[in-house]
């Protein structure tokens, strides 16, 4: 899978591309908790009915688009549905992306030891989840991941993190790898119009 592109200097655009985690995973979840038909009613007018394919990367503005509309016409379940995607998504990539080998070290090292592990390889493959945005961390206990210039979340649309995606999704990575009571954060969000998206990763 290649890299997303990005706004060019010349004011040019080239496609910025994001995992397809971010629809496909979000699809079951809203079944789950609104039903079929309503999924298809949401989905359908960006692009994903039908779903996209699992293997290649696809154009991050109607995912955007996607997870917006889920926050403004399912106000009351969004978080939940977010979520569960997120923790769907983790779980894709423990099944599928992270070598069962490497899984077994990192299980077997102490939680000091294994989450600056865990870090360097979310963000060796941080654009799988970020699109185009730039997604850096610091610390060891707490981790706290930033991601700048995040793509899902609207500038202003809301009072509060909405970026529960993510935050699933790197938790579930640190409960089965680092230590099982690993809890994310979202402690600023760019829909509050804060300058980047942080996620503080902790355990006990």
């Amino acid at each position: 899978m290649e890299a997303p592109s990005r706004w060019m200097p010349d004011g040019g655009y080239i496609e910025a591309r994001i995992g397809p985690n971010a629809v496909l995973q979000l699809a079951p979840a809203m079944d789950r908790f609104a039903g079929e038909a309503a999924r298809r009613a949401l989905f359908a007018p960006v692009g994903f009915d039908p779903l996209p394919g699992a293997e290649a990367m696809i154009d991050e503005r109607p995912v955007a688009a996607l997870h917006r509309a889920l926050r403004r016409g399912h106000p009351d379940i969004a978080d939940r549905i977010a979520r569960a995607a997120g923790t769907a998504t983790g779980d894709y990539i423990l099944a599928n992306r992270i070598p069962r080998a490497g899984q077994t070290l990192l299980c077997a090292l102490p939680a000091s030891l294994a989450a600056p592990l865990l870090t360097r390889a979310i963000l060796a493959h941080g654009w799988t989840f970020c699109g185009s945005g730039q997604l850096t961390a610091r610390g060891r206990h707490p981790v706290v991941f930033t991601l700048e210039n995040n793509p899902i979340p609207q500038v202003g649309e809301s009072a509060a993190p909405v970026c529960h995606w993510h935050a699933a999704c790197f938790e579930r990575l640190f409960t089965r790898l680092v230590h099982r009571h690993s809890k994310v954060v979202e402690t600023t969000c760019c829909a509050t119009g804060a300058a980047a998206c942080r996620f503080a990763v902790s355990w006990r």
